[in-house]
């Protein structure tokens, strides 16, 4: 999705005090989105400034979602909204002149490897000239970090049984994964040609309360909940690393405030599931069987994603919180109040 934009700003150097952290003005693009939501609020809730652009597009899944996100938010002193477009390069720009950003986390692109599969020319206008338009504004403002989303779907179909930071990611199966992995690319050319500090995060299945209309857990739920029949991939053959929202947050935060010159990091649980298993601890926190249709897999999926974390726990204090036995019914149990089921 365009225009989740988060700026955090940080001192230079890998440890820096708590004083030095907090206070400081972040831009957070993307900003009424999933993560961009959750981020937020635990940035301003211990004392930073936050500017956000985000357009609420209505790509993936209707704006009312990012509306009440957007409502929560506001009700903070130390949080200030840009409504438009981050390929909208003068909008970034003034985002930019009007607000001393001292870092940055880019969050905003259109998600879904579906998705990028039937409208590719839309994906690349916002995961590719979209990011060109911040991360450069960025390097002209000199800000103290540049934090990006990047994804574990850039991957692809690796053979092996975890996705290493090392692992080679030249041959991505989606659209989706190739723009992402282009971001990474582009990040370590800023970095080395201006000094830009970049750190990119992968990704991996994030879910719980606020999450996406759009993405498995909300639509499981939502059949199960109604009494209608689910559409399963693969025939659930498929196994995800599904991490908890909060667990990623704490990985986005400790990125912004390391300032590392160029890293990329895993951000995932650490534990795989497989896809039937987790629609049983759907049905368990439902009280509900899953009707199932069964369909083959689709183009651009991956059979498997398992994050090897060994390199955010050592150099970002990484450590994942919450299984999916803890947050699966976290997430049903928000979704019965929000949508009132």
């Amino acid at each position: 999705m365009v225009g989740r934009q988060v700026l955090v700003l940080c001192n230079l150097g890998s440890n820096p005090s708590p004083a030095a952290i907090m206070n400081k003005t972040i831009l957070v693009t993307g900003s009424t989105g999933f993560i961009g939501f959750h981020l937020i609020k635990v940035l301003l809730e211990r004392g930073d400034q936050v500017v956000g652009i985000d357009n609420f597009n209505p790509y993936n899944y209707e704006p009312q979602l990012k509306e009440d996100r957007n409502k929560i938010l506001e009700e903070y002193p130390g949080y200030k909204l840009y409504r438009g477009d981050i390929n909208d390069l003068e909008l970034v720009q003034k985002v930019f002149q009007e607000n001393k950003i001292d870092k940055v986390c880019h969050l905003a692109a259109l998600a879904g490897v579906r998705l990028s599969v039937e409208q590719p020319h839309l994906y690349n206008q916002t995961n590719l000239i979209g990011f060109g338009n911040v991360i450069d504004e960025a390097k002209k403002a000199e800000v103290e970090n540049f934090v990006y989303a990047s994804s574990s779907s850039v991957y692809g179909d690796l053979e092996k049984e975890k996705s290493e930071v090392s692992d080679n990611t030249d041959f991505p199966v989606s659209l989706y994964a190739a723009t992402k992995k282009a971001n990474e690319v582009v990040a370590h050319s800023y970095h080395h040609l201006f000094r830009l500090n970049c750190t990119g995060l992968r990704f991996f299945t994030v879910y719980g309360p606020y999450g996406r209309p759009d993405m498995a857990l909300a639509i499981f739920t939502k059949g199960i909940l109604e009494d209608q029949p689910i559409t399963v991939f693969n025939h659930g053959k498929m196994v995800r690393d599904f991490t908890y929202v909060d667990d990623i947050v704490s990985g986005v935060v400790a990125s912004l405030d390391k300032n590392y010159p160029f890293e990329i990091f895993n951000l995932g649980c650490g534990e795989t599931i497989e896809l039937l298993d987790f629609i049983k601890e759907i049905e368990k926190a439902t009280g509900k069987k899953a009707q199932m249709n069964m369909m083959p897999i689709q183009a651009g999926d991956v059979l498997k994603s398992y994050a090897d974390i060994e390199k955010s726990r050592k150099m970002l204090g990484y450590e994942p919180q919450t299984t999916v036995k803890e947050g699966v019914p976290k997430f049903v149990s928000w979704y019965r109040k929000y949508y009132n089921i």
